[in-house]
């Protein structure tokens, strides 16, 4: 009986990593295990017969595949993994995070994974034979662990110090010419809002709102997810800095402490309109101690940081969920501060953050709740819907009362969607990122273009009436220039190839952190 439950587990762990990385049906793991279990029956794996000695061996493969639970725990959680992301977020803080529901998955991998060395380590013991090709099998999970692969070519960079073509093509963002009357920005940061979901074939009306949005104003369609820039961090980095937020990595002294500070060796765009005399002000839902948002902020030029911890005063009282503010509150408190920012007579620069659509389920406001109907706890369309709505309606109450009449407002995703509920659909084609540009001088049409997060810190420069060197500030170049992006002259494929192996912009952007 114990024979039999040790192989059965042991293939079903085999099955369900199978599942998992290739994204199979949920019937995977039983059929891999029935698989597993005919050559254990044919051949005798933990038979009493088999059992040549009582030595009590330590099996090799323990390690691997412990390392193989953490790369699948990370796969199932997020998707496609971005080493990137779990560096950075280990270097500048993964606390006040609202992902529960990955915390309980957690601890379930964790025992599901314990369990399995245990039954690995009892058929090692008990099948002579086993005790020989695990010690082979060991080096073949070493070997081909995509956690190990990322860390091999990060390492290798390191050592690579002539690693430096992408620093050869960073222009450090400057502003030349300024319009006598500089308008106002607001810039509103989607979480996992990505314009993938505008195909209706795939996805219904959940982002009709949002394609409604966009016939006022310029929508750029092509906008696609380099590296080191899959998450909200990223997402903003490139987006205000024309750079991916390559992690601090070894550049970081203190490699067991905090960051002090988030890319303190570049100039991003509030450092630009902080010299220009903007008021800067960044709100959010969720806590701005998570991932460094606070010092990467208050590090450029902001004024005002306001999260969850800021806000939970003017928020209904037990109205939260797990990450902090629901949208509704935020987009009213949102609402206030402009008014106040407008009222003060001086330019201004206004960024906000849902979250609303953050997988994998979503956390849908009751407004939304109102609007439509029940929701089913599970159905990311129907998250990604409300924070279309929201945001409309939003940009529809500022704009009755007269506050956009000098102001540019920025619409985009931070980065595309991790896993969800909605994930086979997403894969299943090509995938981009929003980004809308709203406002009295930008004529309603679709710009299509090959380019990336990088290219917005420029455009959005352009956009607002400023003169920049060559259409370029950073890695970007203005999508609203005939300037070829760095996508178009040389594939997404080939800027993230550069990318692993590169080093010197890496020191440039943590140049005096710690």
């Amino acid at each position: 009986m114990r024979r039999w439950f040790v192989l059965t587990y042991i293939g079903l762990c085999i099955g369900y990593a199978v599942m998992v990385m290739w994204v199979l049906p949920w019937w995977t793991p039983a059929l891999i295990a029935l698989a597993w279990l005919v050559p254990a029956h044919r051949f005798g794996w933990g038979a009493p017969e088999q059992r040549a000695a009582r030595r009590r061996a330590w099996p090799w493969s323990l390690l691997p595949l412990a390392l193989w639970w953490v790369y699948i725990y990370l796969d199932d959680s997020f998707g496609k993994l971005d080493l990137g992301a779990v560096i950075f977020h280990l270097q500048a803080g993964i606390e006040e995070n609202g992902s529960t529901d990955r915390q309980i998955a957690g601890a379930i991998y964790t025992l599901a994974a314990i369990l399995m060395l245990v039954c690995v380590t009892w058929l090692v013991r008990a099948d002579h034979r086993w005790r020989l090709w695990e010690r082979v099998l060991s080096l073949f999970l070493l070997a081909f662990n995509p956690l190990l692969f990322g860390l091999s070519l990060r390492g290798a960079s390191v050592i690579d110090d002539n690693a430096s073509w992408l620093a050869d093509r960073y222009r450090p963002p400057q502003i030349v010419s300024a319009p006598k009357q500089p308008p106002n920005l607001i810039y509103l940061y989607l979480e996992s809002t990505e314009r993938t979901y505008a195909d209706t074939q795939r996805f219904g009306n959940a982002y009709e709102d949002l394609a409604a949005l966009g016939r006022r104003g310029v929508v750029f369609h092509g906008v696609q997810q380099l590296d080191n820039t899959g998450w909200t961090m990223a997402g903003m980095v490139a987006s205000q800095c024309g750079v991916p937020l390559m992690p601090a990595g070894l550049m970081h002294d203190n490699q067991f402490e905090p960051l002090s500070d988030v890319l303190p060796g570049v100039d991003c765009l509030g450092d630009l309109l902080k010299a220009r005399g903007y008021a800067l002000t960044f709100m959010g839902g969720a806590s701005t101690k998570f991932a460094g948002k606070a010092k990467f902020y208050r590090g450029h030029g902001f004024d005002t940081v306001l999260g969850k911890d800021e806000l939970l005063d003017r928020a209904p009282k037990d109205y939260l969920n797990d990450w902090g503010l629901y949208d509704d509150t935020l987009l009213g408190l949102a609402e206030a501060r402009i008014r106040r920012l407008h009222d003060a007579h001086k330019p201004y620069a206004f960024f906000g953050l849902t979250l609303a659509a953050h997988p994998p389920f979503g956390h849908p406001s009751q407004t939304c709740r109102d609007n439509q109907g029940p929701f089913d706890g599970t159905d990311i369309l129907y998250s990604v819907k409300c924070t279309g709505w929201l945001v409309k309606n939003f940009i529809a109450r500022l704009d009755a009362d007269g506050l956009l009449d000098n102001t540019l407002v920025v619409v985009s995703s931070d980065h595309l969607s991790m896993k969800n509920s909605a994930w086979e659909q997403l894969i299943a084609g090509p995938r981009e990122d929003t980004l809308i540009l709203l406002g009295k001088h930008q004529r309603p049409r679709i710009v299509e273009r090959q380019a990336s997060m990088v290219d917005v810190l420029p455009t959005v420069l352009e956009a607002m009436g400023f003169g920049i060197p060559d259409h370029r500030a950073g890695l970007g170049v203005s999508l609203l220039s005939p300037q070829p992006t760095l996508v178009e002259r040389y594939s997404l494929e080939e800027l993230n190839r550069r990318m692993r192996s590169e080093n010197r912009l890496q020191e440039e952007l943590w140049n005096g952190v710690n």
